[in-house]
């Protein structure tokens, strides 16, 4: 069976093949209307895309990259990156495009960026995780590649960046606690490399009148890890602000080790409001953000970049919000 092509798709709308490919490439200017028909016609002919006919016709991959200097066992242990990539795979999909993902070594980072831009493998790319004096805007303006960052750099770029600001989150979230009379507010956050991880660390900071500070890894067995040391301590903290859920979920569990009861004698809140939040014993106040939108965001912001579109500003999204659970309680007159 011969293969529909747009001529067919054409012939069967009544309308040009231009017209087609411009409703097939998710480009705008086609009414309504019409586009709902060429739509129709495409999808009782059966017709599919020829990715390599397309790059070919107009000197594109029809995919975007993404980079992760992660551990994969930490990848698939943090919620954030599965919910991320399924926003800009719906929107990808939606837009006939592919996603490249590379998981590299972080001393291989720039070297996967390299290849990308020197294969032409992909039309952009997404940088998230972003560094404290991040290098890799510099890089990308130079291989002249476009992207999109998720949230703005601490450094001069060019790029649009979807405006993600965890601020207000850790400050609603110390806020509470000293509602709650909690004045010993500790903090454990991420590697202080990563400037989603500094944000964190400075909100707290500027909000919090005493507690300690300790860096892990966003990790389970490293949010563990902080817990003991400062449940051990000689001035325990009366409340915790983890920098994730998945640390604060570990901290709760070292805190039951060591006899310490959640809420009554120990507050914790997290970040990011994963599913699991919701179900532990005491349920876990967190903050809630919406990585599934930012990748939707994001995918949309980069296509139009990519396309000459007129979308070349930042992307606002909504902010942070506190969700109150069970985890937080006030102090009792714990504080020793």
């Amino acid at each position: 069976m011969t293969r529909p092509t747009i001529r067919d798709v054409a012939q069967a709308a009544g309308v040009s093949k231009g017209t087609v490919s411009f409703v097939l490439n998710g480009r705008p200017g086609v009414a309504e209307d019409t586009k709902r028909r060429i739509l129709a016609a495409a999808e009782a002919l059966g017709w599919t895309p020829s990715h390599q006919a397309r790059a070919l016709s107009v000197s594109r991959a029809f995919a975007v990259g993404l980079v992760l200097a992660r551990e994969p066992e930490l990848l698939g242990a943090d919620p954030f990156f599965p919910a991320f990539i399924a926003g800009v795979e719906r929107t990808l999909s939606d837009r006939g495009q592919s996603l490249v993902l590379q998981v590299v070594p972080e001393d291989e980072e720039e070297a996967g960026y390299r290849r990308l831009a020197g294969s032409k493998r992909v039309d952009g790319v997404f940088v998230l995780d972003l560094r404290v004096g991040d290098t890799r805007i510099a890089l990308l303006e130079e291989l002249a590649m476009p992207a999109v960052t998720i949230a703005r750099p601490d450094v001069p770029s060019s790029f649009p960046a979807v405006l993600v600001d965890d601020r207000p989150g850790i400050v609603a979230a110390v806020r509470h606690l000293q509602e709650l009379g909690h004045r010993r507010i500790a903090h454990v956050g991420g590697p202080a490399h990563f400037l989603h991880a500094a944000i964190r660390k400075d909100a707290w900071e500027r909000t919090t009148e005493d507690g300690p500070y300790v860096e892990a890894d966003f990790s389970a067995a490293g949010g563990a890890q902080a817990t003991r040391a400062l449940l051990e301590s000689g001035q325990r903290p009366t409340a915790i602000v983890y920098a994730n859920d998945l640390m604060a979920i570990a901290g709760m569990a070292v805190a039951q080790e060591y006899g310490i009861a959640v809420p009554a004698q120990l507050s914790v809140t997290g970040f990011d409001n994963t599913e699991l939040a919701g179900y532990v014993s005491p349920p876990l106040t967190t903050v809630r953000t919406d990585p599934y939108l930012w990748g939707r965001e994001a995918a949309q912001a980069l296509l139009d970049l990519i396309e000459g579109g007129d979308r070349h500003g930042d992307i606002p999204v909504p902010p942070a919000q506190l969700v109150v659970r069970g985890s937080t309680a006030p102090t009792g007159g714990t504080e020793r």
